[in-house]
């Protein structure tokens, strides 16, 4: 393949040389457990204590307030399953929202079978949970309430500080789903009102197996994973050292960038939308217009499928996505599409488009130009397409 064009960014990220140069030593050098107590190990638990420090700092949490696992789904996992279990006397009821990841939709599947009432919330056109639905929803015995920062497909921005307000206010507790978000948007634990937060190191250039969790002091669940006494005893596992040490220098990094790279991403997000909205037919842009991650764009195309649509597109260079990437290999259409109203034949013809800093605009220009010769392409062989234009000659 001459050229590459990656636009599949919130399916995982390039880890940047500088984080690969940071975890390098504790592969080799300070390879000692942390937890053990002879010397040799105490560059590997300092460098443990400072990746929580770092991390902490950067969502304005407390140092004993992270948690490490092994990712955004362990971290969902977690939130809902210990929550459903500390919080139990005072209730068993948990709201969410229709749009979520399947790491909170199928935990939430799996605590209904053990008597947890859940209430799915709807969206609006363009994804955004209402603040007024969760108002109606809410009850006295609601324990939680787990909304996305931000949606992985469509890139919409919920509403999490009045959300979180809301939950407080009914005495629920509030977890959100950062995978998306976490290094991309500004985090702020207390400004937002969040009990309990996810992350995932791949999301943000940072290596792919590591994650963590933010638990405000005070909230009561405990172990998801049994065994050692790792995590103050509330997340057994050897420490991944440098998975740990990889992911905090990736969100130093990418915070320290935010600003300037937030403008750079818009920017080209902006040209993407506009391009394929003016100059391709029978599109629509799913998601808000604007109240959207910086490098986010996701379109559903009429008349076609969309895994026609990444196939050729990967014949020319250019990696996009029809949806999640955890789900890319079902025929079901997204659920979260369905959610904000298209119906089956329309949501599956889908192509997410999630940009980086290195993107640039003939990278844009260059997929667009593609993408107009395989949208004509595929419609030319669509009967859809051909009923379409006979009934409105």
């Amino acid at each position: 393949m001459s050229r590459l064009i990656y636009l599949d960014n919130a399916a995982t990220t390039q880890v940047y040389p500088e984080v690969v140069d940071a975890m390098l030593p504790y592969f080799t050098e300070h390879y000692g457990n942390p937890s053990a107590i002879y010397s040799f190990a105490d560059e590997a638990e300092r460098a443990v204590d400072h990746a929580r420090g770092e991390v902490a700092d950067l969502i304005g949490a407390k140092k004993d307030e992270i948690y490490f696992t092994g990712g955004g789904s362990e971290s969902d996992n977690w939130a809902l399953k210990a929550t459903a279990e500390a919080y139990a006397s005072k209730g068993k009821h948990i709201i969410t929202s229709k749009i979520e990841h399947h790491a909170i939709l199928h935990t939430c599947e799996w605590l209904a079978k053990y008597g947890i009432e859940v209430t799915y919330l709807d969206v609006d056109e363009n994804g955004l949970v209402s603040p007024e639905a969760l108002k109606a929803a809410i009850r006295p015995d609601t324990i939680l309430v787990s909304i996305m920062t931000a949606n992985n497909e469509i890139g919409t921005i919920e509403p999490i500080a009045e959300l979180g307000r809301i939950a407080h206010e009914a005495g629920a507790l509030f977890h959100t789903d950062a995978v998306q978000a976490f290094g991309h948007i500004p985090i702020n634990v207390d400004e937002m009102n969040i009990d309990m937060l996810s992350a995932s190191g791949h999301k943000f250039n940072g290596p792919k197996g590591i994650g963590f969790m933010y638990i405000r002091k005070g909230v009561k669940i405990r172990s998801f994973i049994h065994g050692g006494s790792q995590e103050r005893s509330r997340r057994a596992g050897t420490h991944n050292v440098p998975g740990i040490v990889g992911m905090a220098k990736a969100a130093s990094l990418a915070v320290e960038q935010m600003n300037e790279r937030m403008a750079y991403e818009t920017k080209l997000r902006d040209h993407l939308i506009e391009r394929v909205l003016n100059e391709i037919p029978y599109v629509r842009l799913n998601g808000h217009r604007t109240n959207r991650l910086p490098n986010n764009a996701n379109f559903c195309f009429r008349f076609i499928e969309g895994e026609s649509m990444l196939i050729l597109l990967d014949q020319n260079g250019i990696c996009g996505s029809s949806g999640s990437a955890c789900t890319s290999g079902s025929l079901d259409p997204s659920h979260v599409l369905l959610a904000i109203g298209l119906p089956h034949e329309i949501a599956h013809g889908s192509l997410r488009l999630t940009l980086s800093e290195k993107t640039t605009m003939e990278d844009i220009d260059f997929t667009v130009d593609k993408l107009k010769e395989i949208i004509e392409r595929l419609r030319s062989m669509s009967p859809l397409y051909a009923d379409f234009v006979a009934k409105n000659k």
